[in-house]
């Protein structure tokens, strides 16, 4: 049987131990997968606060906005939230590259069937020219 928090109108979300939910970023165009990161409840409300795509950074334990080193943002265009409530897609205009190696999408690399990578795609900008030391 199926609760409110399946079928409901409810936002119940189901966070994980560090109070984190997965959230995927796909292109609201094409549907292309571009990056997965995470978010906290704050991320979340900062998020549909703002249409910027705020995720929280479990290495450095903060808030980031997407983009707001590179330039690359991401405009979001639609939140969707799974069946059971443990997981986020932000559907997005991508602005430039989203992977922080200079890629369109974090997904450029296939596994061969002998367990290698393999690229399936090219850069689209040099990340040392994007990214600096601070």
């Amino acid at each position: 049987m199926t609760g409110n928090a399946e079928l409901g109108t409810q936002l119940q979300l189901k966070f994980d131990a560090n109070g984190l939910i997965t959230a995927i970023a796909v292109d609201a165009h094409n549907g292309e997968v571009l990056m997965v990161a995470f978010m906290n409840d704050a991320a979340l409300q900062k998020t549909l606060q703002t249409g910027m795509a705020t995720y929280w950074s479990r290495s450095r334990q903060k808030f980031w906005v997407k983009g707001e080193e590179s330039g690359h943002v991401q405009l979001v265009k639609q939140v969707l939230i799974d069946c059971d409530q443990d997981a986020v897609i932000l559907k997005v205009e991508q602005r430039g590259a989203a992977c922080h190696n200079g890629f369109r999408t974090c997904f450029y690399r296939t596994v061969t069937t002998d367990g290698n990578l393999e690229l399936v795609q090219k850069p689209i900008v040099d990340p040392a020219a994007i990214y600096t030391k601070k």
